[in-house]
């Protein structure tokens, strides 16, 4: 067995603030010093914290919740849709909703679950507040939206479903004490009739 020392590393693991430089070597080359290092997936840092590990993991999850919000991989996975509806129909064009649409439609059918104070969304519904004045163009329905200030908070999904809901038309809404597969209806011939 071989062991390649350019693709080794030498790390020290203390916790002192000053350490001595470590100088080793195998087969006359020099191993390089570092100060942290990916084994067997976990990084190991020589001062013994977890917070590379924490930010790389981190780093990684976001990426995993948010992979559709980029405008690009929306519409890729549209076109996606698009061939299917095609070689499923042998037509160019289907009745088919996009992707977003029906995204959103699943969005506004969750908030009208928490605004009806459904069981499992009752901690989101609790939470909302009307607003302090309304409009004359305003429904009777209409949530009050947050200011925040941070992104995470800013395009979550109570903050974003907030304006598509004050934006449904007060007809759309209608009596909230139907199912909710009657009221996704609702919305959905809504947004059909709006294209």
């Amino acid at each position: 067995m071989k062991i390649n020392p350019t693709k080794s590393k030498a790390i020290c693991f203390t916790r002192a603030r000053v350490t001595e430089p470590l100088n080793y070597s195998l087969g006359g080359t020099v191993i390089p010093e570092a100060s942290s290092c990916k084994y067997l997936g976990i990084i190991l840092r020589s001062d013994l914290s977890w917070s590379d590990q924490v930010n790389y993991t981190v780093k990684r999850a976001w990426k995993a919740l948010h992979f559709t919000m980029r405008e690009g991989q929306i519409n890729a996975l549209d076109r996606v849709q698009k061939k299917a509806a095609k070689f499923a129909h042998h037509r160019n064009e289907s009745n088919w909703e996009t992707f977003t649409e029906r995204r959103k439609i699943a969005r506004i059918c969750s908030f009208f679950k928490a605004y009806t104070g459904e069981w499992a969304w009752k901690t989101i519904g609790g939470r909302l507040e009307t607003p302090c004045y309304l409009s004359r163009g305003d429904h009777g329905k209409k949530i009050r939206s947050r200011k925040q200030r941070t992104d995470i908070v800013k395009y979550s999904f109570v903050n974003r479903t907030i304006q598509l809901w004050n934006q449904l038309p007060a007809d759309a809404l209608g009596i909230l004490s139907c199912k909710p597969s009657n009221f996704r209806q609702r919305v959905r011939k809504l947004l059909n009739e709006a294209k």
